[in-house]
């Protein structure tokens, strides 16, 4: 998907493919959600390859970061559609801030923390 900057298929690990909800938010462009933005471009990739070097053992594909902190929201290929909060840079099996069932369970959470961070 080339949208905004998005990973292209070739880019995709073996396995994953974006999912559907997330794919309508990104066309509705509902893609900044202060503290959370969606990663696009150089900086996905950048993301993406440093998460890949520092957690060897996942296979995270990041989407977006929080502008206030080091976490990032990623999928981990072969775990279907969850999202899982990663707080970069964290010692290995430290990382993981968050696990929720699916994207729009995720996006729920990013609009209240978007209420508080407004507040």
């Amino acid at each position: 998907m080339k949208t905004l900057g998005l990973l292209t298929e070739k880019e995709w690990p073996h396995g994953f493919r974006y999912p559907r909800q997330f794919n309508r938010v990104v066309e509705l462009r509902l893609i900044e959600l202060e503290p959370w933005y969606f990663l696009a471009g150089q900086p996905l990739r950048e993301a993406m390859a440093g998460l890949t070097e520092r957690y060897p053992a996942r296979q995270l594909v990041p989407f977006a970061r929080r502008q206030d902190n080091d976490d990032i929201a990623c999928w981990d290929v072969g775990k279907e559609d969850e999202v899982f909060v990663i707080h970069d840079f964290a010692s290995p099996g430290w990382e993981q801030r968050a696990q929720f069932a699916s994207f729009y369970d995720w996006l729920r959470r990013a609009v209240e923390d978007f209420i508080e961070f407004d507040s």
